[in-house]
């Protein structure tokens, strides 16, 4: 079976998208010679426009023009029988969403991916980019394929392609029916890669060296979050025609489903240089109502007959191969190697010991106390979530955090840490805080955030001036809207709001005004490097005043030595954490750390044991 795709076409209507001219009943026409309208496009002399009018009105087609702003100005008898409108109705110059509307078997969401293909059509052919192909099903066995040619002058040709009608049966699904073929992108489904790939893999030689691309889009779910669905199907459908650029004519273009991709190609040669150049062209920005989505993508490979000599072992392994490229940093590409089936293995055994973990008991919750550094005294601890396995051991936060955002259970995690602090925080003398950070997720979902929050303190009874919830800088610049609405209904509770790790992401200092933090933890990362050089001091020193300009208390994480903690509250910070001050305790060793501090006033040590 070959790797390109083909369209077949049975009975065509077309809508051309054609330069200005007056309407319908007179007008002239687009200036297009029937079966290559590109090329007459190009040369519009070369047709006089009554006899355009002419071809066009006797074709077997349905042809209309419309602006770059979808507003139809002409069409022939065949697309008014399709539309179900006169060729009249053109002076008034509707939207194509309005004639969209007349077609009776074309539901409401079918004419709304139909604007958005368009659109995104559009958009990609002004940078040059081949168009595509979108197919959609119509009642009674009906279906239509629409594809976008330019025309120049700010217009296009948009084809429909309707098949199959009055209850012919379909004919069986192949390679080049819809069942094979993505309704947004118009490339091929899994459906087609599984059936290619086992055919090609089945008449292949070892000499044949096939190559296997699996493609991850690294940040589309905030194109979706931020911008909309509608903007997220048209940066899939612009992420199809940069691949179709990119591929040759015997490569096979997959849409797998959601923001994955396949490339099936049958040069293994160039497998690596066809990933490093699908990274760089998808890393560029995209362009979607008036909105900038910057994404990128992640590559894998896998070889025939090198890493598999089945469909299913190469798509395991390209999938393995992808997952590494994603845990290394994204927006970059990996071969398959061997090793990586062992750390899939055992990343799978994290997975399912994570999983369990929280029913089996081994999660807890450690504190870090808050020292300040004006009254010498702790007037707070900080929350910590910890895993403790019966057989793994300790298993740091940077290694399962990661994981637990992963596989979804990060805000069960988090939930349940939040409630337990709470509970146990209640239990201090009142005037003790408790710190707790909000996960990235907990940000996306500012409602149930807030309802999280409101359920911990119910639950535990705990003053709400008594909690600060700290949101890091990374989850604030990728939320900031859903973040902002819930931490402004937090704070009218009467909640502090920290930022948290400040430095560790990209924001500026003026981003602080955007809301009136309460707090902010200076990144540990600062801390560490302070005495060997560089411009960690100064950083401090910028944040601290003009944390203290706005009124914010400053919190230095991660204060290791004497000579540390010296310099950060000459520069202005009014509390201080680390191992310093103490290492995070049990909730039954609180009181210990309490009692060490009022022994030894100015200095805090480990509790007696």
């Amino acid at each position: 079976m070959a790797m390109n795709e083909h369209i077949s076409h049975a009975r065509k209507s077309v809508v051309v998208l054609a330069p200005d001219g007056p309407a319908a009943g007179g007008a002239p026409a687009p200036q297009a010679r029937a079966g290559r309208p590109g090329r007459a496009a190009r040369h519009p002399e070369r047709l006089a426009p009554s006899l355009a009018n002419a071809a066009l009105g006797h074709l077997p087609l349905a042809v209309a023009v419309i602006d770059a702003d979808l507003r139809l100005h002409y069409w022939n008898e065949r697309a008014a029988a399709l539309f179900g409108v006169p060729p009249a109705r053109a002076a008034g110059t509707p939207s194509l969403t309005d004639m969209l509307s007349a077609i009776a078997d074309l539901a409401p969401q079918q004419r709304d991916r139909i604007a958005i293909f368009v659109t995104a059509q559009l958009a990609a052919e002004r940078r040059g980019e081949p168009g595509g192909l979108l197919r959609v099903p119509l009642g009674r066995g009906h279906r239509i394929a629409l594809q976008l040619l330019g025309l120049g002058a700010r217009r296009w040709l948009l084809v429909i392609d309707t098949t199959a009608t009055n209850g012919t049966p379909e004919p069986k699904p192949t390679a080049e029916s819809d069942a094979c073929i993505d309704p947004l992108t118009g490339l091929s489904n899994r459906r087609h890669l599984n059936e290619v790939l086992r055919d090609t893999i089945k008449n292949a030689s070892a000499a044949t060296g096939h190559a296997l691309l699996m493609i991850d889009l690294d940040q589309f779910k905030p194109v979706n979050d931020m911008l909309g669905y509608a903007a997220g199907d048209a940066v899939l459908c612009l992420v199809a025609k940069r691949l179709r650029r990119e591929a040759r004519e015997d490569d096979l273009l997959v849409r797998l489903g959601g923001d994955e991709f396949a490339i099936l190609i049958p040069n293994g040669e160039r497998a690596e240089a066809l990933a490093a150049r699908v990274v760089e062209v998808l890393s560029r920005p995209f362009l979607v109502d008036s909105q900038v989505a910057n994404i990128g993508a992640s590559v894998g490979i896998a070889r025939f007959p090198q890493h598999g000599t089945t469909a299913e072992d190469l798509l395991r392994h390209a999938d393995l191969a992808l997952h590494h490229a994603k845990s290394v940093g994204r927006r970059t590409w990996r071969m398959f190697v061997p090793a990586m089936t062992a750390e899939a293995a055992a990343r799978r055994g994290l997975e399912i010991d994570l999983r369990n973990a929280l029913t089996l008991g081994q999660m807890s919750v450690v504190y870090q106390p808050q020292f300040n550094v004006r009254t010498q005294t702790v007037n707070g601890f900080e929350a910590l979530l910890r895993w403790d396995h019966p057989v793994r051991g300790a298993v740091p936060p940077p290694v399962f955090a990661p994981v637990a955002e992963a596989i979804g259970c990060a805000a069960a995690l988090n939930e349940w840490a939040l409630i337990t602090a709470c509970q146990e925080a209640a239990l201090w003398p009142p005037g003790l805080t408790l710190a707790v950070t909000v996960s990235a997720h907990h940000t996306q979902d500012s409602e149930h955030l807030f309802r999280a929050v409101q359920a911990a303190l119910e639950v535990s009874g705990l003053d709400p001036k008594r909690l600060e919830l700290g949101i890091t800088e990374r989850s604030l610049l990728s939320q900031e809207g859903q973040a902002m609405d819930a931490l402004h209904r937090l704070r009218a509770r009467g909640i502090h709001i920290a930022m948290d790790d400040f430095g560790a992401g990209h924001a500026s200092l003026g981003q602080l005004r955007t809301f009136p933090f309460a707090r902010i933890r200076i990144d540990r990362s600062f801390i560490g490097a302070l005495g060997h050089g560089g411009d960690a001091a100064a950083v401090v020193r910028a944040i601290a005043g003009m944390g203290a300009g706005l009124g914010m208390a400053i919190t230095a994480k991660g204060v290791e030595t004497a000579e540390q903690a010296a310099v950060v509250e000459a520069d202005g910070c009014t509390d201080i954490q680390g191992p310093l001050v103490s290492r995070p305790v049990a909730a039954a060793e609180i009181g210990a750390v309490l009692y060490q501090c009022d022994r030894s006033p100015g200095h805090v040590t480990e509790p007696d044991r």
